[in-house]
């Protein structure tokens, strides 16, 4: 179960610039009930979200070559600079939280997005090879645990909140990844299968797993029944088949992320009205406006590495604005 308190906002993962310590400060004074640990992707790579989830596994290495991600046989200074980088924003994270109690986030790259951006050493995807998937997962499970176990002895007094990002699921799911040179796809995964494995890392959170996508056609149905206890996902992108299924996880207990905040630099509406869409869901499919604000948290829509920092910082306080404003007014 994730300890939400009724109007909370946090963010996604994400953020532009490169001073750890500078990123917390602002983090944690921005999100004081759900902060979380950001990712600083302009520093290169290993900063980004599928290097730093690659230095976290388990005796499984990874370098970067011109087509991106690469197994490899032994820790190199990619795997190191990324686990670097990843000890100097825990080291800011536990600064800027002495004392603090109550949920914090921390996301990694799911196994199936991972399997699809990690390159075997021919070149071909891992996703294209059933055993390496298993042994990505597996690799992925233990490192993760280990990586929960350091959060959890740098800020005593936390929560943690495992966030796993699968922006490449519904591909997988229907087999749209594109194969090394372009002209085919891999076949798609069996939804079982991509269920077994999403359930296994899901466990790792013990019941406060997000599962995170940006990209259309979220499967809300398969993501509860891998044990997510939170769905998040672009608020913007839903359609009216979505609706049904959404209406089942609410009522089934799983909690919403909603980001209606873009990922880049645009004009910032009224927070109250920029919720206005989150009501009128609620109310079509039925829901009682009092359980609005304790089932939803708002967040940016995305990540904000794109972003301008003054916009980044300007989209996250409007995220906790418009949550506060569900509050005061749900219907």
């Amino acid at each position: 179960m994730i300890p939400l308190l009724a109007g909370t906002a946090t963010g996604i993962g994400s953020l532009p610039g490169g001073d750890a310590r500078e990123t917390a400060r602002a983090v944690t004074g921005t999100f004081e009930d759900f902060p979380y640990l950001a990712e600083l992707p302009a520093r290169g790579p290993g900063a980004d979200m599928i290097g730093r989830t690659a230095g976290l596994l388990a005796e499984v290495y990874a370098r970067v070559e011109p087509s991106g991600w690469r197994i490899s046989d032994r820790p190199g200074r990619d795997t190191k600079r990324a686990r670097s980088w990843l000890g100097e924003d825990l080291d800011a994270l536990e600064e800027f939280t002495q004392g603090y109690e109550g949920p914090l986030k921390v996301q990694i790259v799911g196994p199936w997005t991972l399997a699809a951006a990690l390159e075997l050493r021919g070149g071909e995807a891992a996703l294209s090879d059933p055993g390496a998937c298993r042994d990505l997962t597996g690799s992925l499970v233990e490192g993760v645990t280990a990586h929960l176990a350091e959060v959890r002895r740098r800020v005593p007094g936390a929560v943690p909140v495992l966030q796993i990002d699968e922006p490449s699921l519904t591909a997988v799911l229907r087999g749209h990844i594109r194969s090394a040179s372009g002209y085919r796809t891999y076949r798609a995964v069996d939804r079982q299968l991509v269920e077994s494995a999403l359930r296994e890392v899901t466990a790792l959170g013990e019941g406060a797993a997000v599962v995170h996508s940006c990209a259309p056609d979220v499967p809300f149905a398969l993501l509860r029944r891998a044990g997510a206890a939170a769905v998040s996902f672009d608020f913007g992108l839903l359609t009216e088949r979505d609706e049904e299924t959404i209406g089942e996880a609410v009522e089934g207990g799983t909690k919403l992320f909603a980001g209606i905040v873009p990922g880049i630099d645009g004009p910032l509406s009224d927070p109250a009205g920029s919720v206005m869409g989150v009501r009128t869901l609620w109310r079509r499919l039925g829901l009682n406006p009092g359980t609005l604000a304790e089932s939803v948290a708002l967040t940016p829509s995305c990540g904000l590495a794109g972003a301008s920092p003054a916009y980044a910082h300007a989209a996250q306080a409007f995220c906790v604005r418009a949550a506060r404003s569900l509050v005061d007014n749900p219907e």
